[in-house]
């Protein structure tokens, strides 16, 4: 029986920038940071207060086994900032819009009022998009 979700993963296209962001400007903590024996750099990030869910930024470019064509998707894909990731919760939206503006985060819209809550849609700047929601 399946009982949780210990890693998903954000794919990037440079690891150093995606550590530097998630940690420095988003506030994740790095859990682990290394390189196996083949050079491919496992490099995984926790939300502050989601410490037991990993997310592994990887570069699909290396180490994954990909035939140049999926390869060549993904580079595309990210290039064009086409991945969304999906949400990142907050208890005030437009207190963390302002708080990220200001580290240099970049945002699709200021934050709007929905019927679920509030929300406004952010990006890594690697090729992610991400929802950042305050719910109702």
């Amino acid at each position: 029986m399946i009982t949780r979700i210990s890693h998903v993963t954000f794919f990037v296209l440079d690891q150093e920038k995606a550590r530097e962001f998630y940690v420095d400007k988003l506030g994740f903590k790095v859990n682990t940071d290394v390189k196996m024996e083949n050079g491919f750099r496992w490099l995984t990030v926790t939300a502050p207060d989601q410490p037991d869910l990993e997310i592994a930024l990887l570069n699909p470019l290396e180490g994954l086994g990909y035939d140049p064509e999926v390869k060549a998707a993904y580079k595309l894909l990210l290039e064009k900032g086409a991945l969304g990731a999906g949400v990142f919760k907050t208890p005030d939206c437009r207190a963390t819009y302002e708080e990220l503006t200001a580290k240099g985060v970049g945002f699709k819209g200021e934050p709007k009022d929905q019927f679920y809550g509030t929300e406004a849609i952010l990006t890594d700047g690697l090729g992610n998009w991400f929802s950042m929601s305050q719910p109702k």
